[in-house]
């Protein structure tokens, strides 16, 4: 297996939870030297062992409050090409691990930032969640039924992709960058920031006149007949999205109803009676019967499967989308490479399980010490 195209760049990781994890986890994913520094007193615990945004990292256990502690990390940092931190605004200049201590020791270093609301402005120093950042953005907003409650994405929207994601393009644009100008630099992300450009799409929508501030009246939102979910004959769902007229065609002619008459694919005013038809088609047959229907098709619809279904199906395993992986079936690392291809052993990494060899690996000639002074715990 190959070490991914980032073979040979270290990254470390000031140990948080959500996001700042998952994007260790994706440079990791992609082959680099992910060293993830654990609180002290979490070495030896055991915790997050089914945590897979830790697989494929080292884990090196430290007291933060101490010292020599503290001394490790800038000592880490003088070694590695990447920081990341998820803390709140000014929690890591007060512990003397800022941008401006870790820079000082290496002027070539990347410091990426992880919160939700930014490192300046009013929210900045206040406590918020996922759900929160993506409200602020408008984006909660826009998700659900017509006359129904905003829906929640689960933490993938705002955490994961309006968060790491931003967070891990940053990153690798300031190593690119770095290597031009041989400086280092801070990477400011914030989930809001994040999410609020994933709505870039949409926004031209609203500014074009052809989006309505409102739930579940667009296209793209449950409001068209042809973009929503089904349920089906045994309480499944199919989920269709039928947009183009090719495509809206092969989905008529498969569900069966190509020869009735139908209002127009874009005909609003018919929008509750073609809906109302597809409802009570779909429910003449079981999700499965319907997928053997659509599935392989051009009419855009597939079957809504659970978590645990979709390990296992075939459409799915037939790529190895969910791969076994440390004794669990896991998401594979994506995206895939024709040359540096990725791998992952992907058994999370326990608290300070790495502690020792990452002091030998990285040279420091006091491991022994560091060791018996508890500035640095084994796990």
């Amino acid at each position: 297996m190959g070490k991914g195209p980032l073979s040979g760049v270290r990254v470390i990781e000031l140990a948080g939870i959500g996001p700042g994890p998952f994007a260790a986890m994706l440079l990791a994913d992609l082959g680099a030297d992910v060293i993830r520094v654990d609180r002290a007193s979490a070495a030896g615990t055991g915790a997050g062992a089914t945590d897979f945004t830790n697989r494929g990292k080292r884990s090196i256990a430290v007291d933060l409050k101490s010292d020599a502690g503290r001394e490790v990390v800038l000592r880490l940092a003088e070694r590695a090409d990447v920081l990341l931190e998820g803390f709140r605004p000014g929690v890591t200049e007060r512990l003397g691990l800022g941008p401006d201590d870790c820079l000082a020791r290496n002027p070539k270093l990347v410091y990426g930032r992880m919160t939700g609301w930014g490192q300046e402005g009013p929210l900045s120093q206040t406590a918020g969640h996922d759900i929160g950042y993506i409200a602020i953005t408008g984006a909660l907003h826009a998700i659900g039924r017509a006359g129904g409650p905003p829906q929640v994405p689960l933490n993938l929207l705002g955490d994961f992709a309006g968060g790491s994601m931003y967070l891990v393009v940053g990153v690798l644009a300031a190593l690119l960058e770095a290597k031009v100008s041989g400086k280092g630099q801070v990477v400011d992300t914030a989930i809001v920031d994040g999410t609020a450009h994933l709505s870039t799409f949409i926004h031209g929508f609203l500014a074009g006149g052809i989006w309505e501030d409102e739930r579940g009246v667009n296209m793209l939102d449950t409001g068209a007949p042809w973009y929503d979910v089904y349920e089906t004959a045994d309480g499944e769902h199919m989920a269709v999205g039928a947009i183009e007229p090719q495509f809206y065609a092969e989905f008529i002619r498969l569900l069966g109803v190509d020869g009735e008459d139908l209002p127009h694919q874009h005909d609003r005013n018919g929008w509750p009676r073609l809906r109302e038809r597809f409802a009570t088609a779909f429910k003449e047959k079981t999700r499965d019967e319907w997928a053997e229907v659509f599935v392989p098709s051009d009419a855009c619809v597939a079957p809504v499967l659970s978590m645990n279904e979709a390990m296992t199906h075939p459409y799915n395993t037939a790529r190895d989308v969910f791969p076994e992986l440390g004794g669990r079936r896991q998401p594979a690392p994506a995206p895939r490479f024709s040359r540096t291809d990725t791998a992952t052993d992907g058994v999370p990494v326990l608290p300070g399980g790495q502690s020792r060899d990452v002091l030998t690996d990285l040279g420091f000639e006091d491991a022994d010490d560091l060791l018996k002074s508890g500035a640095v715990v084994q796990g």
